[in-house]
């Protein structure tokens, strides 16, 4: 299959019309028919039920729908990525959202500069949902990203410190002045969780708008305390689902800068003060009355 088939099939099969396929395409729309009927030939299978008032995908048009966009987002990633490589200073894109990194990268881009096969580091700030597409469209070289909530799929990762939650609340909520939460105690409450309720909001300063409003709770990696705005506390979740820092990159990747930078995190994470007691590990030995230390945390959560 050409590149030019799939980009005329995926017009239709997002526009579900020829008409409008056509003129998104800047083509007439005869051709673009004939194209499709010749890519349907050639692959032996029907991809539109054309027999209702409107045009459908059949099940193997789904399947081409969704291997289409795998490889049309391959190719113009490829172009990104290409063109960048040829700049004649190169750099790294790192991806993150405000304080997205666990509190590691001020130490990493530190040590990073001392590296021999370091390049200028470019940081990009952006939402949640902006940082795995900047490394699948090649805009961005790696990011720092957070399992269990994002899709790893296609990229290569490295695995960076684990976290534990912390409900952000108003200072004048009735949980605020607890030494530590369960999500019980938050499902009870008349303002909905998030990202349980609302997970499509993604920008934080609009999140921590509607916490301080009081129409939200906001359960977020611990790390996220050090950047809390002063109107708003963080309370220890105890059952909270831990969060991992990861450092990903595309599958397949080579470069020194790259894994220089890689090598830097992760050197740079094994003896970070994240392994001593943080608070809500106190709160869970508070609870408990057991002392953790920095060995015993991880497998404790």
């Amino acid at each position: 299959m050409e590149t030019r088939e799939l980009t005329y099939f995926a017009a239709v099969a997002e526009e579900l019309h020829f008409g409008r396929a056509a003129e998104r395409l800047g083509i007439a729309q005869p051709p673009l028919s004939r194209a499709i009927q010749k890519l349907e030939r050639r692959l032996g299978v029907t991809l539109f039920d054309r027999s209702g008032r409107r045009i459908a995908l059949t099940p193997a048009g789904e399947v081409l729908a969704r291997e289409a966009a795998k490889v049309l987002d391959a190719v113009a990633a490829a172009t990104v990525r290409t063109q960048r490589a040829g700049r004649a200073e190169p750099r790294l894109v790192v991806v993150l959202k405000a304080g997205g990194d666990g509190g590691l990268l001020p130490e990493i881009l530190a040590a990073y500069r001392a590296h021999p096969d370091a390049v200028e580091v470019e940081l990009v700030l952006c939402a949640v949902t902006e940082r795995a597409r900047m490394l699948r469209d090649g805009t961005a070289d790696v990011a720092f990203l957070h399992s269990p909530y994002e899709d790893l799929t296609g990229f290569d990762s490295e695995p960076l410190r684990v976290e534990g939650s912390v409900a952000i609340l108003p200072p004048g909520h009735r949980l605020a002045e607890r030494s530590f939460v369960r999500l019980a105690d938050l499902a009870d409450d008349p303002a909905p969780c998030w990202p349980g309720e609302h997970p499509d909001i993604s920008d934080p300063a609009t999140l921590m708008q509607l916490v301080a409003l009081g129409r939200l709770i906001a359960v977020a990696p611990e790390s996220v305390a050090d950047h809390l705005r002063r109107d708003l506390v963080a309370v220890p979740v105890l059952d909270g689902t831990p969060t991992t820092v990861v450092l990903a990159w595309p599958e397949g990747t080579r470069s020194r800068a790259l894994a220089a930078f890689v090598h830097t995190a992760t050197t740079v994470a094994a003896r970070h003060p994240a392994a001593a007691v943080t608070g809500s590990q106190k709160a869970w030995s508070a609870a408990f009355g057991t002392a953790h230390t920095g060995n015993t945390v991880s497998q404790d959560r």
